[in-house]
């Protein structure tokens, strides 16, 4: 395997989930420095690492979406992919630290900013205190070779509650799960098919009309499609397994919410998925994920739901919709992490980036993406930078089931090494 991959793997055993990033912050730091690069690190842990009167950035962030037994990650190879056994892999966005690390130890004059925290609603990207010395920057989160992204989707997570009555309960009391789904990314995978968990075992709920529930539980990260659900509940009619649905009897006499109705109707209604299709760049325009429920001793319900479009217009109105359904409900909501749309734009730097693609690839094409990238956001604290983004072959992102492709990565990494090649010469892109 490739210097990149050996890389790679060597970040896999630096523990860096979301949130808890900071063995991997103080990793790049250090390794920065021992090659002789100047670095600095904000209030946010963002991390910028330069040297001489760069031209280009290089972007990247440094967390993951922990899935599984992350973040212990053991790989493996087979039939050509890199994958992880029983957890996400972290591909998103290693590959891209690991290219990063072997261009600095080519000792180049570029600028590599890995920002904190993207995962979990480009928190380090939104509060940026960097001058940036470059006129473009390339993104390397992408997940498709041959590919040049111009253009993502903005997003906004809706968190609701709502405070329920514990009463007591009647009929007998099972657990009600569903286990084990594919999983996936809220984005990119949301108009794949992919089944939701918490959906499943909702519209379980409703056909039986089930209307006692004593917990609630489902979902993993707000950017993944659920993977699992499972609820406590009691019923005077017999319960049993419906395909994914698993239904287990138990001994216990739990409580149960005052709010149960409501919350199985609720689930019922709530339309997870795709809500507008674009023809014209052959994605989804607007999505939302069902994300994560769950319900505590008190009789609190917690629902989380993360929202994503091409334009920040249809964005409002469907988080605006999405709060009137919960308040409907009865639930208090709150918007948070809302990131915005980057719309698509080529010009000379995406042109380059282009040639370059298809002198490799053979072929390439411009396109959006339904998923936040970090761009947008970026490029709103930076007007003057031109950016662009590309990536290797990652599938499954945020499940247990990722695995990004090794030619993929063996052959973006030249592209790219072509692409700082032309800017460290002076090619002028802009004539």
């Amino acid at each position: 395997m490739g210097t990149v991959i050996e890389k790679f793997i060597t970040l896999t055993q630096i523990p860096h989930c979301s949130h808890e990033a900071e063995p991997l912050r103080d990793f790049l730091v250090e390794y920065g420095r021992d090659r002789g690069y100047r670095v600095e690190v904000d209030e946010t842990n963002n991390i910028l690492i330069y040297k001489g009167k760069p031209k280009l950035c290089l972007q990247a962030h440094y967390d993951m979406v922990c899935m599984g037994k992350a973040p212990e990650i053991e790989t493996y190879e087979e039939g050509g992919w890199l994958k992880a056994r029983d957890s996400s892999l972290g591909a998103d966005n290693g590959i891209a630290i690991a290219m990063m690390m072997d261009l600095m130890d080519e000792n180049l004059e570029l600028e590599f900013l890995l920002t904190a925290d993207e995962e979990v609603g480009l928190i380090g990207a939104g509060a940026l205190d960097f001058p940036l010395y470059s006129e473009y920057m390339l993104n390397l989160d992408f997940e498709d070779e041959a590919e040049v992204c111009i253009g993502c989707a903005g997003g906004a997570d809706i968190i609701a509650s709502r405070q329920n009555v514990l009463l007591v309960g009647h009929g007998d009391c099972y657990e009600v799960s569903v286990k084990g789904l594919a999983g996936g990314h809220s984005g990119v995978d949301i108009d794949k098919g992919i089944p939701n968990a918490i959906k499943i075992l909702g519209d379980y709920l409703h056909e039986n009309a089930v209307d006692q529930i004593a917990s609630f539980y489902g979902g993993e990260r707000p950017n993944s499609i659920p993977a699992n659900a499972v609820a406590i509940v009691r019923n005077n009619k017999v319960l049993e397994d419906k395909a994914e649905v698993v239904v287990r009897r138990l001994k216990e006499r739990p409580k149960v919410l005052s709010f149960s109705t409501a919350l199985i109707e609720l689930i019922y209604q709530f339309k997870h998925g795709v809500r507008q299709y674009n023809d014209e760049i052959g994605i989804p325009d607007s999505s939302i994920n069902l994300a994560i429920i769950s319900t505590d001793e008190q009789g609190a319900v917690k629902i989380e739901s993360s929202a994503r479009a091409m334009d920040m217009q249809p964005l409002q109105e469907l988080v605006k919709d999405t709060e009137e359904l919960l308040s409907g409900f009865g639930f208090q909501t709150a918007v948070k992490d809302k990131y915005p749309a980057w719309r698509p734009e080529e010009n000379s730097f995406t042109a380059l980036v282009g040639r370059h693609m298809k002198a490799l690839f053979g072929n390439s094409k411009t396109m959006a993406i339904h998923a936040g990238l970090e761009c947008g956001v970026i490029l709103k604290k930076y007007p003057h930078i031109k950016f662009a983004s590309i990536g290797p072959t990652i599938k499954y992102p945020h499940s247990t089931r990722e695995m990004v492709n090794l030619k993929s990565v063996d052959d973006t990494y030249a592209v790219l090494c072509r692409i700082v090649s032309d800017l460290e010469l002076g090619v002028n892109i802009d004539s």
